[in-house]
């Protein structure tokens, strides 16, 4: 148990962030690698179909990330026990959490065949759109219960400083997801000629393989798999704070979204072209937020509060420099990057607003998703919760609504999303200096 403990605690060099970090990055950028590749195959059988799979990935991407709890939440709470030198109460906490995804996707499969025609009419407003649509999302929700299964299975393996096998059981999945997809797609190698219904059939067969390997690593550890009331409430219990933490990130940018559409065509798809290079550039500095989860929370679980506060700042000082490196790479390409996006010279005027405020935003980037890793580490969901909320309330949404209201367009979005991110660098930088997160143990 102390051998355990101190390999946990062992000092948190760059070698040993980076080890953490980047298989976390590859498991964080598999999925929106293969939804791209999917995009193309499917883009092929038209724009009916493409339109069909736009509306069931909607569905299905509300579904998943609502439930990142059982990936952020179980890290937190498995380093704990890794630090304390208990690498089997650490898996046991990866068993209930797995047992809770499999009652959460097998409740959501349920609910999405009972309400599928009435969800997917009200997004895609019927007609031949919901049509295309609702056979995908009836068969890509088989795979809620192993997206569900492989989130919890990353949050314990995270927590006992293991980011190499799921790397390798996610790319395995995609990898045979890839495979099938086109092949049941267009209907290669004999295989029925499926369309878009074969999209969501690889997706499923992908998922629950991926959900198999991570079902086999909890079985080669050994541990009691049977049910534990009281870890289960105690996940709920934090999974409740970040679901709605999650849920106030999705009302703004669902809000922006909105809002930027009603300035036009070239408006919208200049801030959809921005938003997705944030969202990719946030996968980039999240993946040294899972480091720190994963060592802060080892750290505190160990009662090395010295070595804690010692992994916060030089995680975050190592975030900081990637977002400014990043927030220089896209400053310097400003006249050349938002070409290869689009050669629309409608869609490139509008693009230079939120460019620039991208490129502000990238550095406070780095120390806010820092020292998320780090209060998510130390299980400070609560708090994580209220500064969100409160930010989105104060910063984000107001911004946005008088955007539309007074015209400002993308410059009053992006505004909005400025001071959201600088609203939470203002509170997690005074929860991170309080000490109020360095709690030791097992809690």
């Amino acid at each position: 148990m102390a051998d355990a403990a101190g390999e946990a605690v062992a000092p948190a060099t760059s070698r040993r962030i980076a080890a953490l970090a980047f298989p976390a990055l590859g498991v964080l950028a598999a999925e929106p690698l293969y939804l791209l590749f999917d995009l193309a195959v499917v883009g092929r059988l038209g724009a009916l179909s493409l339109a069909g799979l736009a509306i069931g990935a909607l569905v299905m991407g509300v579904l998943s990330s609502q439930l990142t709890f059982l990936s952020y939440g179980t890290t937190a709470r498995a380093a704990r026990f890794y630090g304390a030198g208990d690498r089997t109460a650490a898996v046991g906490e990866g068993v209930q959490a797995t047992w809770l995804a499999l009652g959460i996707g097998l409740t959501i499969v349920a609910a999405v065949q009972l309400t599928a025609v009435p969800l997917v009419s009200a997004l895609a407003a019927g007609g031949d759109i919901a049509a295309a649509a609702l056979p995908w999302v009836r068969i890509a929700s088989l795979a809620v219960p192993a997206i569900l299964v492989a989130a919890a299975g990353n949050g314990w393996m995270r927590g006992v400083q293991d980011t190499m096998r799921p790397l390798r059981y996610v790319v395995v999945g995609f990898a045979v997801a890839a495979v099938l997809c086109p092949t049941l797609v267009y209907g290669w190698f004999g295989a029925p000629a499926m369309g878009l219904a074969g999209s969501a059939v690889a997706n499923v067969i992908g998922q629950w393989l991926a959900a198999a390997l991570f079902f086999r690593a909890l079985f080669v550890e050994q541990v009691p798999v049977r049910l534990r009331p009281a870890v289960l409430r105690a996940q709920l219990v934090m999974g409740r704070d970040l679901v709605v933490r999650t849920m106030a990130f999705q009302a703004c940018f669902i809000s922006a979204g909105a809002v930027a559409a009603r300035f036009g065509a070239a408006a919208v798809a200049a801030h959809q072209v921005v938003l997705q290079l944030w969202s990719f550039l946030a996968l980039v500095l999240d993946s040294l937020a899972i480091a720190a989860q994963s060592l802060v929370g080892a750290a505190l679980g160990a009662g090395e509060l010295a070595h804690a506060k010692s992994v916060a700042w030089r995680v975050t000082l190592f975030s900081t420099v990637a977002g400014a490196v990043l927030a220089a790479t896209f400053a310097l390409g400003s006249s050349v990057l938002p070409a290869v996006f689009t050669d629309d010279r409608s869609v490139l005027d509008q693009i230079a607003v939120p460019w620039w405020f991208l490129v502000a935003q990238l550095p406070v980037a780095g120390v806010v998703f820092a020292l998320d890793g780090v209060l998510l580490g130390a299980g400070d969901a609560r708090f994580m919760r209220t500064a969100t909320l409160v930010s989105a309330l104060v910063g984000f949404l107001p911004l946005i609504w008088l955007s539309l209201a007074f015209g400002w367009g993308l410059l009053g979005i992006w505004s909005g999303l400025s001071t959201f991110m600088v609203l939470r660098l203002v509170f997690v930088g005074w929860r991170a200096l309080s000490g109020r997160w360095l709690v030791p143990g097992t809690r």
